[in-house]
């Protein structure tokens, strides 16, 4: 059984990953949608993120990840690289938020991984469709959007 602290950390971790991933998934779908303009593959990007929102409720309940919140004493508010403070365009800036989206599920998927072992599948479905995405999503940015 988990104590208190590390139960709360736990539903940190899910809080920060799911808001981690969704927001690299909003800038990753916005390129597609208004620079690009690939229909297609903005269709994919909502339909992973709107997934991972049904993962993410069914593995802890909003108002529990809201509750363990700590937006303010959190250690890693202040840490940032130099490198992740510079784009040089729209396909570096794609690729740094596909590579957030790739780790925050990875994340999500461990974790789920102590108490649903559904949610953990779904995570890793999700995170193999990632992979297939941006597979295609790097063939259709190329090099036109440096």
């Amino acid at each position: 059984m988990l104590s208190h602290k590390a139960a709360n950390g736990i539903y940190r971790i899910i809080d920060a990953n799911t808001n981690r991933l969704k927001e690299g998934l909003r800038v990753c779908e916005e390129i597609f949608r208004f620079i690009v303009e690939d229909r297609r593959i903005t269709r994919l990007l909502k339909g992973i993120r709107h997934q991972a929102d049904v993962l993410a409720a069914a593995l802890a309940c909003r108002n529990r990840r809201l509750a363990a919140r700590n937006s303010a004493r959190d250690t890693g508010r202040s840490l940032h690289t130099r490198p992740e403070l510079k784009r040089s365009g729209v396909s570096d800036l794609f690729a740094a938020n596909i590579q957030r989206v790739k780790e925050s599920i990875r994340v999500l998927e461990e974790f789920s991984k102590l108490t649903d072992t559904k949610c953990a599948l779904g995570f890793k479905e999700l995170r193999y469709r990632v992979y297939e995405i941006e597979q295609r999503a790097a063939k259709a940015i190329g090099s036109r959007y440096r």
